[in-house]
């Protein structure tokens, strides 16, 4: 796969011509990969290339002013693993900034789509592109000005409700992580850096792993669950806690993550991983002292084994 980086200025040499998906994709969830599936089908029935048009950052970011408006359900090299997964031959990348957000509807379709030799453009129901969203649906016809063609794709429901990156926050937010997997295909991962903590965890017999987590990255509800993340390429279990620590801590204001890895002693600090949610076990809870929370501890780890 071919990756593109573009500016509002968009490209001076026009690439191959492709039937082009287009959108923001945070997530690339069932329905998104509804939208690239089709482009890819629209390819291979033109002897096009399959090319895959996104936004970095989310408009929301540029546009609020504020660097913590966005949470992201996939990162940008998680998007690009996952494009490339599903076929796609070239990934169009646009910095997303005021320049771009100030461009007309008829231009930009121009510079991001026509000048890119894009024969076949395929978007979602409710795309819009140019100064304030005002291109959408109906005039993509009118500005194309048969230089391409155009496919809609129709809103993507499961059990009659639209999937949407919106609905998969939703879910984080209820702990739901089983069912967000279901929507991601794919379990959400959490990036981040194994670093120092209070090392509390060893002298009760739980040690952990204390994850610096990346910014802006979409987390689900406080809690402990049952995780994985890939150690050297083998996949190791474990047990998170996502919460305030509010046994051993009265004032703490910043979420951690801490995980148990099951049957694994490796030293881990410094290491970057990426932990997959799978599963909600139970809220976080404050406990009178060290033994009732150790007698749960053990509880957890009985629960999460019967998970594997």
């Amino acid at each position: 796969m071919k990756v593109i980086s573009l500016t509002s200025e968009g490209l001076t040499k026009p690439e191959a011509a492709s039937a082009m998906a287009i959108g923001f994709f945070d997530g690339v969830h069932l329905g998104h990969q509804q939208v690239i599936k089709q482009a890819k089908m629209i390819a291979e029935d033109n002897q096009l290339k399959t090319a895959v048009m996104t936004f970095n950052p989310h408009p929301k970011e540029v546009l609020a002013n504020d660097k913590g408006a966005v949470s992201y359900l996939t990162s940008m090299q998680e998007k690009e693993a996952i494009f490339k997964a599903l076929g796609v031959d070239i990934l169009y990348v646009v910095s997303f900034d005021i320049a771009l957000a100030k461009l007309s509807p008829s231009i930009f379709v121009d510079r991001f789509i026509a000048d890119l030799n894009v024969k076949h453009l395929i978007c979602g129901f409710d795309f819009s592109y140019g100064h304030m969203g005002r291109g959408n649906i109906h005039t993509l016809v009118d500005d194309s000005q048969d230089r391409f063609s155009v496919t809609i794709v129709e809103k993507f429901s499961e059990r009659n409700e639209k999937v949407s990156s919106t609905r998969i926050r939703r879910m984080l937010k209820d702990g739901n992580v089983k069912e967000a997997k279901n929507l991601l295909t794919r379990p959400l991962r959490t990036n981040g850096k194994v670093v120092h903590g209070h090392k509390r965890g060893r002298t009760i017999g739980y040690p952990t792993a204390n994850i610096e987590v990346e910014p802006q990255q979409a987390l689900p509800r406080t809690g402990v669950y049952y995780v994985t993340a890939e150690i050297d390429g083998e996949v190791i279990h474990g047990m998170a806690n996502l919460g305030y620590n509010p046994t051993f801590e009265d004032e703490l204001l910043d979420v951690k993550l801490e995980v148990h890895f099951l049957d694994y002693k490796a030293d881990l600090y410094g290491k970057s991983l990426a932990i997959a949610w799978h599963q909600f076990i139970r809220p976080e809870l404050k406990f009178s002292g060290v033994d009732p929370l150790i007698d749960q501890i053990r509880q957890d780890e009985i629960e999460i084994r019967q998970l594997y």
